[in-house]
């Protein structure tokens, strides 16, 4: 299978809606091709990520992931939080998603970023396996929380 990888135009907006909704799926969210867009459309339009997507010679789409742009004020860097990283089950363990992990290190790099992040679900081995064979290494020091404010009380300022 040949495939290439590029950054994701407003023309690949529909295809890579429906790679982003099954990617949600996968994490247990409803689908939502309309919502997830209109999230794609938003995050290229207000360039608050970055998409890159794999294409074969047919100009379908096999994959993508998406990058969002961060600062760390501890190190006093720019970085790249890999957010999604999606490849189609007809196009798994054919190099696709390990071609746009590289392609995502070499955006950053280009761009002059310090790291990139990422995080996966405790069970998803194989993304985990993909990730340590291309260098990624496991936080061991920090513990990952989250305040979920639609579910949290407000606090009075």
């Amino acid at each position: 299978m040949s495939y290439h990888i590029r950054q994701a135009v407003s023309a690949d907006l529909p295809q890579v809606a429906s790679l982003f909704d099954s990617y949600r799926q996968f994490y247990e969210c409803p689908p939502d091709q309309a919502a997830a867009l209109a999230w794609l459309q938003k995050n290229m339009t207000e360039e608050r990520s970055v998409v890159l997507v794999a294409e074969n010679d047919e100009g379908a789409l096999l994959g993508f992931t998406q990058l969002y742009p961060a600062l760390c004020s501890v190190d006093l860097v720019a970085y790249y939080v890999l957010y999604d990283l999606f490849v189609l089950p007809s196009a798994r363990r054919r190099g696709v998603g390990k071609s746009l992990m590289h392609a995502a290190e070499a955006l950053a790099r280009e761009q002059g970023m310090a790291r990139l992040d990422l995080e996966t679900a405790r069970d998803n081995h194989a993304a985990q396996q993909l990730y340590e064979s291309l260098g990624y290494v496991r936080d061991s020091v920090f513990f990952k929380y989250s305040l979920d404010l639609d579910k949290s009380s407000s606090v009075a300022i």
